[in-house]
């Protein structure tokens, strides 16, 4: 039960993952097959009725801006490799944040999944494109073997409790040579949020606790990737910098966004005192040049291919026939002498 005095409201209003302790006293933990302890932090039921409402507001369009520019953002990547893929799954579709972006003339047919109904209702795709819609837990992944050319996911990810079974299953999935493409948000996501309202728990109680979800930090995903049994990784960061009114606009707005918290131990009571308290502080730590206030969304992109034969393969150690002492000769054009340009 929610302990007395814990507002309501608050505790929707609170971005993405409020008070997360990473133990088995304040989550539910289950033993898999591999009998690997999973810890759940997340609780996806409440993450679809989120999403489910956030979908049924009138004002949905108004919330989608940075999901939006992300999956452009990652349709365009799926551009970049010269190739038709057969068969796509777009993991965590959300309102077709990704497949609203994606030609026919480069997928022949994609799946879109999600948690939420409503969202996958609401997707329109591109001219040409054959998708179809499907209602799947993204933590349930589960498509027949060596079956898809392309998994792709855009800001999903980071509520699934836990990612290195989740990449085993898409790389199941896919083919020999197949490419899994995604982006989720990184560990500098929201770090003025975080720091203001921490600095604000410390100065009026005494103590603080963690509001913002922890996120996976750039190091981990390649070792992620690599434990799921991709090659070939490819990972890079973009940041994100908007600016808002004041703090709780962007409060309001990652609630529209379905970001609101969805871990099992719901935040403690947050005095009014301490919310206007960090808001005074985000204003002067982190306000912008014209007006307002910024926030940061670190997006992690990422490639990674399923192994197969015909893949290029690293050269066997002890192999190279030409020293590095002896690359400037290599590199020399035949006739350039030393006598180089005139001064």
């Amino acid at each position: 039960m929610r302990p007395p005095g814990v507002s309501m409201r608050l505790c929707k209003m609170f971005p993405l993952v409020g008070n997360v302790v990473r133990n088995a006293g304040s989550a539910t933990l289950h033993h898999r097959s591999y009998c690997t302890p999973v810890v759940n932090i997340f609780d996806r039921n409440v993450k679809r009725l989120q999403r489910e409402r956030a979908a049924k507001r009138d004002d949905v369009e108004l919330y989608d801006y940075i999901k939006e520019e992300v999956g452009y953002r990652l349709a365009d990547r799926i551009f970049d490799i010269k190739r038709q893929f057969t068969n796509a799954v777009d993991l965590g579709a959300g309102r077709g944040y990704v497949t609203n972006h994606v030609l026919g003339e480069t997928v022949q047919k994609l799946t879109a999944i999600d948690l939420s109904p409503a969202m996958l209702a609401q997707i329109k795709g591109s001219p040409g494109l054959d998708f179809s819609v499907r209602e799947m837990d993204e933590e349930r992944f589960a498509f027949e073997p060596d079956s898809l050319d392309l998994v792709v996911s855009s800001l999903s990810m980071h509520w699934i409790n836990d990612l290195p079974a989740c990449f085993r299953a898409v790389n199941r999935a896919l083919k020999p040579d197949g490419v899994f493409i995604g982006a989720m948000f990184g560990g500098d996501t929201l770090y003025e949020l975080r720091s203001a309202l921490q600095l604000a728990e410390q100065e009026r109680r005494g103590g603080l606790a963690p509001h913002v979800s922890p996120f996976t930090q750039i190091r981990d995903v390649g070792m992620l990737l690599n434990r799921g049994g991709f090659t070939m990784l490819t990972i890079d960061t973009d940041e994100l910098v908007i600016g808002y009114p004041s703090m709780y606009e962007l409060m309001f707005d990652l609630q529209g966004m379905a970001e609101s918290n969805a871990a099992f131990n719901r935040p403690l009571h947050v005095g009014r005192d301490t919310l206007m308290a960090a808001a005074a502080i985000y204003r002067d730590m982190y306000a912008r040049k014209e007006e307002g206030v910024s926030a940061t969304f670190q997006i992690i992109f990422f490639v990674g291919w399923k192994p197969c034969a015909s893949q290029p393969q690293p050269a066997e150690r002890g192999s190279g026939t030409v020293s590095l002492k002896d690359l400037g000769k290599v590199m020399t054009p035949k006739g350039a002498g030393s006598s180089g340009c005139k001064s």
